[in-house]
């Protein structure tokens, strides 16, 4: 059944806690616009209660007896098709699965920590949200997109080839730095960019919105597969070629220069565009450390975290690429900078590699050369990466 708009949203809340679905079905009936069509407290129970309650939103535990989430997942979304939220401790295996949920198709997900108190301060407003967001969401076209993804990684990119550079070249990158944004919809697409990314490359900077606990696994997840080196900041790392640092969850990451080259710093300060870490945050430092050798990569995600961010970049000679419409599972972010006019190319996915290579060189060009962004349209076919 399609979800209408016109009336309420109504969520099947599965969870083999009693405390906890009682907690979420608590939030949803102090909502306006949600119902509780009913509640499970395994799989199993999630299968038949979707099949004749055809909820319009599932949240879904992650770790349950009987069936677990991700099996539960994978037929919640092959037979009905229906917008899942996964609701995961916060947790190193929590996080893991998490991950694996997301490659599989489940739309967004909450994390609920250790302790009542803390349980309904997360499974509230924030889980809330995500439901809003998530009702209505074309399952089947995310899912196309994931299934093709993987196609894809199964096969070896052949539009992004290795590249030999002179070592006067290569120390060239370190003055140069790429910064990316991303938030729902990230872990999967960032599985496709680095796994076509090929050294070398300048240090990479990336935000993707996501709490304490879950970056680490994410950078694991991500160095497993990539020619690059990638890990989760934790302050005072040197920006080196062919490096990738993660933002740590929770808190914001900025560059600085120190001495010849750059460091990250990592603070606790206030959310910046509802977000902590912030994209605006990380990309205004790397713009103001790199000036017109950065290069900013906004991509798929809700809100409008990045958009100030790609505006400092842009104020400051560099260039930045958006990730487009057709291959973004939410174009939000990426969207409110290309309105702004604050992106200078849209980019497919599948091009998103070839496009940060190519820009790569260009950011190799002498210090008295034009900024990237005066010469981009001479030296760049904009038809090649659509």
């Amino acid at each position: 059944m399609a979800y209408d708009a016109n009336r309420k949203i109504r969520v099947l809340v599965v969870d083999d806690s009693r405390v906890i679905r009682a907690i979420i079905a608590d939030s949803i009936a102090g909502s306006p616009v949600m119902e509780v069509a009913g509640t499970a407290a395994d799989g199993r129970q999630a299968l038949e209660a979707a099949a004749s309650l055809h909820p319009d939103v599932v949240t879904l535990d992650v770790q349950m007896p009987n069936m677990d989430g991700l099996a539960t997942l994978d037929a919640l979304v092959q037979r009905h098709a229906v917008p899942v939220v996964m609701v995961s401790s916060l947790t190193q295996r929590g996080a893991e699965a998490t991950l694996d949920a997301l490659e599989r198709g489940a739309v967004d997900y909450v994390a609920k920590p250790d302790g009542t108190g803390g349980a309904r301060q997360a499974l509230g407003d924030e889980l809330l949200r995500k439901i809003h967001n998530a009702a209505g969401a074309d399952v089947q076209r995310l899912l196309r997109i994931r299934r093709e993804r993987k196609l894809r990684l199964a096969v070896p990119p052949r539009d992004v080839p290795a590249r030999v550079i002179p070592p006067a070249a290569m120390a060239q990158l370190s003055r140069a730095c790429i910064a990316i944004g991303i938030s729902t919809g990230g872990p999967p697409a960032l599985t496709r960019l680095f796994s076509a990314l090929r050294p070398p490359l300048p240090p990479i900077v990336v935000v993707q919105h996501m709490p304490p606990q879950f970056t680490k696994p994410l950078a694991w997840r991500l160095d497993s597969l990539s020619e690059l080196s990638i890990q989760e900041a934790a302050g005072g790392e040197e920006l080196r070629p062919n490096q990738v640092l993660i933002a740590p969850g929770g808190r914001h990451v900025e560059i600085r220069r120190h001495g010849a080259g750059a460091k990250a710093t990592v603070n606790d300060g206030l959310p910046v565009s509802g977000h902590k870490p912030s994209v605006d945050v990380m990309m205004k430092s790397v713009a103001e450390t790199f000036g017109p050798r950065t290069l900013g990569v906004i991509m798929t995600g809700m809100g409008h975290d990045g958009v100030d961010g790609c505006r400092a970049i842009r104020a400051a000679g560099g260039v930045v690429l958006g990730q487009d419409e057709a291959t973004s599972e939410v174009y939000g972010m990426n969207k409110a900078a290309h309105l702004q006019g604050c992106v200078d190319l849209q980019f497919s996915l599948e091009k998103g590699a070839a496009a940060i290579a190519a820009h790569a060189q260009r950011l190799l060009a002498p210090a008295d050369a034009a900024p990237p962004s005066a010469r981009y349209a001479h030296t760049i076919d904009l038809d090649g990466f659509h």
